[in-house]
């Protein structure tokens, strides 16, 4: 499979306020971003030309960089706007979007009280995260040995590029003994998340899920729990410790790029995704598509 290398493409990308053609899209080596991790982002996807639930992804945008201390020169409509011009400007109804915001080259040290703050948009063509057939018979994850850090040592509840760093490791650690991905527990030992989404487990009927205080509260975490909810099912937000994996019937990941994305194995555990997981996913995909009465698919 040929891969197709992302500094190597066509079409253009958003940054600071101008459409700039793809390869032309640079920032330099000493770049405050990249070095020291003073950098945020958000994953969106496009659905029939729309992004889901665009301005709370903004707005998530403008509060991540909030807590790494810098401003976004640009309002959440501004951004709004921009991602949707992105959007029209790269012709695919059918996408993913990368806004990313940085500390510039001004000052090169832990200090960066003047450097210029930057934001570019991205969109590409990215089809599902898993397999069809991968997704339906239920991803495979390892247990990772790395934690999410407390509230107390990291900027959690920020979606900043640093904090990802453990994640690729986990996935790579993962991908290289035959799994799709890592389980992550936090700094008390107990299940927080995958590497890039969030984890749901079912046990007789009712579906649990962490607390997000010490990782991201994924938007489409949310979303999920909202359409559980419209269901009739039983939610329950709590401590899980990995031993309690042993009693769950379905295990699964939600995130926008997994969206909803069955578990078949956990370690020595195996799921077999079933009724509750199916019909989620069904919802989930009606509800961004648009096919699902009583709920907005976009913002």
């Amino acid at each position: 499979m040929s891969i197709i290398p992302f500094h190597d493409r066509d079409g253009v990308i958003w940054f600071d306020g101008e459409m700039v053609p793809w390869r032309d899209a640079k920032i330099h080596v000493l770049t405050h971003g990249l070095h020291y991790g003073s950098c945020v982002f958000e994953g969106e996807r496009v659905y029939n030309g729309r992004v889901f639930k665009l301005t709370e992804h903004s707005e998530r945008l403008v509060k991540s960089a909030e807590l790494l201390g810098f401003r976004i020169p640009y309002t959440v409509a501004e951004i709004d706007k921009a991602t949707n011009d992105t959007v029209k400007a790269a012709g695919l109804t059918n996408a993913y979007v990368r806004p990313v915001a940085w500390r510039g080259s001004e000052m090169m040290g832990v200090s960066a009280q003047a450097n210029t703050i930057h934001l570019a948009i991205a969109v590409w063509e990215w089809p599902s995260y898993f397999s069809p057939e991968l997704r339906m018979k239920g991803i495979a994850l390892q247990w990772s040995k790395w934690r999410r850090p407390a509230p107390d040592t990291a900027p959690t509840a920020s979606k900043a590029a640093g904090l990802y760093m453990i994640c690729t490791m986990s996935k790579h650690a993962a991908e290289n003994e035959g799994f799709q991905d890592a389980l992550m527990l936090d700094y008390r030992g107990q299940v927080a998340e995958a590497t890039g989404a969030n984890v749901f487990i079912i046990k007789d009927g009712v579906i649990h899920t962490p607390i997000p205080d010490c990782f991201l509260d994924g938007i489409t975490r949310r979303t999920v729990i909202d359409l559980a909810k419209r269901r009739g099912y039983q939610v329950v937000e709590r401590a899980i410790f990995p031993e309690e994996l042993k009693g769950a019937t379905e295990v699964f990941l939600t995130g926008t790029a997994a969206e909803v994305t069955p578990v078949g194995r956990i370690g020595d555990l195996t799921f077999t995704p079933g009724e509750i997981t199916r019909t989620l996913m069904t919802d989930y995909d009606a509800l961004v598509n648009g096919r699902l009465e009583g709920m907005r698919a976009a913002e």
